[in-house]
């Protein structure tokens, strides 16, 4: 089986990596400037550095179909550049994930592939993909909904120590990140965590600097650049996190519910 993600995020690395321990061939597609936060756990780096390594998985940046195939070869994760569907269109998947995470659909069709599943809010079930996976932490989250959809997007995030929206690093202007904190920087509340042309993006809450955008990359107020866990030492900053894992489950447990379209 082969399967393309749109995305190459935390999230969707996740659910790249469950699928590819089980031996299911699968090529990412991101921009070509990623804004994943949680770089280290993203396949999305692979678009900056030409490749990157995330649980001992790696993945290559891909430019032509055939450097797609030439990586599945080798056992490495393909991650293409495409803001459309032109690339997916020419490879021609057996499945379409879309794990962009935009909280609304930006081009996914249920004719996309024989078999296609949305990630999260902005998707419906038997209108634009045949599965959706919840992401909303709690007692649903990587859930498979075969009629309907997710919940909708709160633009709250879920609470991890009793902290939500607390947790997120925003931009106090439009400009460049600058001096950015190394990932894993373990901060208190107050620190400043980097900068916006100058202007210190600091901190509310103590904990693991989780996510930071890379210096050099533009960004606009209110932007989301960054993350901090309360939970401090505790955090696993380096694996893939609980909830990517549960949303591959769910992608996962879709497409084996298709299996019946010979998927093979």
């Amino acid at each position: 089986m082969f399967v393309f993600i749109r995305g190459a995020g935390d999230l969707a690395t996740g659910i790249s990596a469950r699928l590819y321990r089980t031996g299911i061939q699968v090529c990412h597609s991101e921009l070509a400037i990623p804004t994943a936060v949680r770089r280290n756990v993203a396949f999305s780096e692979a678009v900056r550095l030409g490749k990157t390594e995330v649980e001992g998985i790696n993945a290559v940046l891909a430019r032509t179909p055939e450097e797609v195939w030439a990586a599945i070869k080798e056992k490495k994760i393909p991650v293409v550049i495409d803001s459309g569907k032109e690339m997916l269109k020419r490879l021609r998947p057996d499945a379409v994930v879309d794990a962009i995470l935009a909280k609304h659909n930006l081009g996914t069709e249920i004719t996309d592939a024989k078999v296609v599943i949305g990630v999260g809010p902005g998707f419906t079930a038997g209108k634009d993909c045949h599965a959706v996976v919840e992401t909303k932490r709690g007692h649903n989250l990587g859930r498979v909904i075969l009629n309907g959809s997710a919940i909708p997007n709160t633009g709250v995030p879920g609470i991890i120590g009793g902290y939500g929206i607390e947790r997120v690093l925003r931009a106090p202007c439009d400009g460049i990140m600058e001096k950015t904190l190394p990932l894993g920087s373990l901060v208190e509340k107050g620190d400043v965590c980097a900068r916006v042309s100058g202007e210190a993006v600091i901190t509310c809450i103590s904990g693991r600097l989780r996510g930071m955008l890379q210096e050099g990359i533009y960004v606009y107020s209110g932007m989301k650049v960054g993350d901090v866990d309360p939970r401090g030492e505790a955090v696993e900053y380096e694996n893939i996190s609980d909830k990517a894992r549960a949303i591959g489950g769910g992608v996962l447990e879709a497409l084996l519910h298709f299996s019946s379209w010979d998927l093979k």
